[in-house]
């Protein structure tokens, strides 16, 4: 799956928006902002435009100052040999900052380690303990994770059955979450997993937060993995993967 603009441009770019907010935007490009969209950043452009990169209607959009600064093209712009023009702007000044704003609130969320907590790599995962695409991809996982090279952080959730946010909460709850987490997964279909009947106050708000993230990458189904490609960038896989697509998730063997 490409990369999460789809998802990204959900979340505010606060701090961008902040300073965004204090240029003194041209007024064609005031027209835009005044239209609903976010003005995050100006960049070089040929012919004599000027680039400004924009947030509007959960996109990332391109917009194209004229020389004569009266008026405004929007749109992605391409050279004589169909290069995108406007792909490294957008991907700079809007798509990046967002992924690391989405990736800052997955390590903020409540989630269970599994693995090594030195692994050079982490995988995010929002987890239902009923899930079996959940459990195929803990069992897919078990090579890196065993040899140390990746640490998956289950985001638990409870959306499938009416006991998931039971169990959610019992593995939260158990004095070893890491190892309830290894012994529920590792039964598979035999897990003998509880859930709470009344769930604590303190572990209700975590399940809450947590699917109150799920909701706002507008998420549907576990499992949602996130991971962080070779060039840093932030890319998603829903449900178990496929063997080549895993080797890209979790790396080498």
């Amino acid at each position: 799956m490409p990369r999460l603009r789809h998802l990204l441009t959900l979340l505010p770019l606060t701090l961008a928006a902040t300073l965004a907010q204090a240029e003194d935007w041209p007024a064609p490009i005031k027209q835009i902002e005044a239209k609903g969209a976010k003005i995050l950043g100006k960049f070089d452009a040929p012919s004599g435009l000027t680039g400004y990169a924009a947030q509007y209607q959960n996109r990332g959009m391109a917009l194209y100052l004229t020389a004569d600064g009266k008026n405004v093209i929007a749109g992605n712009l391409y050279d004589a040999q169909g290069n995108d023009l406007s792909s490294a702007p957008l991907e700079k000044l809007v798509y990046a900052p967002m992924a690391k704003e989405v990736w800052a609130k997955m390590e903020k969320s409540s989630w269970i380690q599994d693995g090594d907590k030195n692994a050079p790599r982490i995988v995010y995962l929002f987890s239902d303990p009923n899930c079996p695409y959940c459990n195929m991809f803990w069992e897919q996982a078990r090579p890196w994770v065993k040899a140390g090279k990746v640490q998956l952080r289950h985001i638990m959730v409870g959306i499938i059955r009416e006991d998931s946010p039971g169990k959610s909460a019992a593995l939260f709850a158990a004095k070893d979450p890491q190892k309830a987490l290894e012994e529920h997964e590792a039964a598979g279909k035999g897990s003998k997993l509880q859930a709470l009947a009344k769930i604590p106050a303190d572990i209700e708000a975590k399940l809450d937060n947590n699917m109150k993230l799920m909701d706002e990458l507008e998420l549907s189904a576990t499992p949602a993995i996130f991971y962080l490609d070779d060039k840093g960038g932030l890319q998603q896989q829903q449900g178990a993967p496929s063997p080549e697509k895993l080797v890209k998730i979790l790396g080498p063997k």
